[in-house]
């Protein structure tokens, strides 16, 4: 039976736990806060990052994991006899995947596959989770690669954001639409589709109104969701996620609920109280 390495990248947010207990092999992208910088999740987590914001002023920038890094880690794992696959950020979000793609192509035919999720933090997470699924059943890095990029497609992620600021700073809203958003507190509702996000919906209100909002939408899609697990990702909102894994499971849902939060690479881009629900579609 093949030896396989499952390989992703810190802005996956899978749960320290499950990654050591699956033995999955985690890469940081980094955080640079004023002059220093860090390994996400490693040494800042989302917490760290809005704290520090707070304190310096300064906004957080974000880097992709560099090509050396993956050459080391495909390296190490293939010198043992190990096949990889490796499923990351999407390739359109970060530079993080062409550099562990190019990185691959160094080694011979077959001994490292790279998955594009086309997704961010447990959207990748909950493909990693699909892959642990499958190597569990005996099947071949090929197999598992090429069922995966035919799920990427069918994860579906929603995030509700609480404040605009770091969408605004981090250049990906206009000062207009950050001015207009905080006149009528609107919280943009957040999908991620071909790799790239889109606001699909601006829900008004306090954050009890857009929790109870992003729930309707996750219950109203029931009939629709796969048997795999559900992940309700959050940014400093531990008690409100409890709340949206008490109610998702209050409505017959079966799958298995976790909570994960963000690192501190998603945070930088999503800002405090941003909370999310992902799952796999039939």
């Amino acid at each position: 039976m093949e030896k396989i390495t499952i390989m992703t990248d810190s802005t996956s947010d899978l749960d320290i736990t499950y990654v050591e207990s699956q033995q999955i092999r985690i890469l940081p992208l980094y955080v640079t806060i004023g002059d220093r910088t860090y390994k996400d999740r490693i040494e800042l987590n989302g917490a760290g990052v809005f704290e520090q914001v707070e304190r310096t002023g300064s906004m957080p920038k974000t880097s992709a994991v560099p090509p050396a890094d993956y050459m080391q880690a495909f390296e190490e794992e293939v010198s043992k006899g190990n096949q990889v696959i490796y499923i990351g950020l999407s390739s359109k979000l970060s530079s993080s995947f062409q550099n562990a793609y190019l990185a691959a192509q160094e080694f011979p035919e077959g001994s490292v596959e790279v998955v594009d999720s086309k997704n961010l933090s447990t959207g990748i997470g909950i493909l990693v989770t699909e892959a642990v699924r499958m190597r569990e059943k005996g099947e071949s890095a090929a197999t598992i690669a090429e069922k995966l990029i035919q799920l990427t497609e069918k994860v579906h992620v929603e995030f509700v954001i609480e404040t605009l600021e770091y969408l605004h700073k981090g250049g990906r809203l206009s000062g207009l639409q950050k001015f207009l958003g905080s006149m009528l507190k609107i919280h943009p509702l957040i999908q991620v589709a071909d790799g790239q996000m889109f606001m699909a919906d601006k829900l008004r209100g306090s954050r009890k109104k857009t929790m109870q909002s992003l729930l309707d939408r996750a219950v109203a899609d029931k009939e629709h969701i796969s048997d795999a697990a559900i992940f309700v990702t959050h940014a400093v909102m531990k008690e409100e996620a409890e709340w949206l894994r008490e109610q998702l499971s209050s409505q017959g849902l079966t799958n298995p609920i976790y909570i994960t939060e963000a690192g501190s690479v998603i945070s930088s881009h999503c800002g405090p109280h941003t909370i999310g629900i992902i799952y796999l579609k039939k």
